[in-house]
């Protein structure tokens, strides 16, 4: 088992050789706007798991991840030449879910905004309920004592 420390080191050097693999050498016309985002190693270093995003509709996703696949050979002969390790570690390319996620966590903060400025205009022109502000202070009680002590006494 290989330590932590030189997984990460080999999982950022691996998505580098990708990336730069693919923009040099990889020249097939599926491949789109892709974005290696990360890569990551297991405790042994046989396998490594890329992570991408592609820029484009469901189509272009589909036919970017059909030609890494066709590429992987490729990529991981760059790989293994590059890092110099024992063993070249098999290449496994996942969509990033990031760019997903970030656009539902977007999504829900537009509707928080929106709900919060119909909150606002309907409480526009309202007054409180009670007094504006309900909640005692210290000097508060120091007069509501005096006027019962005054009240008593008349």
């Amino acid at each position: 088992m290989a330590d932590n420390a030189r997984a990460r080191k080999l999982a950022d050097r691996i998505q580098v050789v990708v990336a730069e693999t693919l923009d040099r050498r990889i020249k097939d016309p599926r491949l789109g706007f892709v974005t290696i985002t990360d890569a990551r190693v297991t405790g042994d270093l046989r396998e490594a798991t890329v992570f991408y995003t592609v820029y484009g509709d469901e189509e272009e996703r589909a036919a970017s991840a059909a030609a890494l696949e066709s590429a992987k050979g490729i990529l991981r002969t760059e790989v293994g030449r590059q890092t110099g390790v024992r063993f070249t570690p098999t290449l496994a390319f996942v969509p990033d879910a990031l760019p997903d996620n970030a656009r539902t966590i977007e999504d829900l903060l537009d509707k928080a905004r929106a709900k919060d400025a119909e909150v606002r205009q309907v409480s526009t022109g309202k007054t409180y309920a009670g007094e504006a502000d309900p909640y005692r202070k210290p000097g508060d009680e120091d007069d509501a004592e005096a006027d019962d002590e005054d009240g008593a006494g008349a």
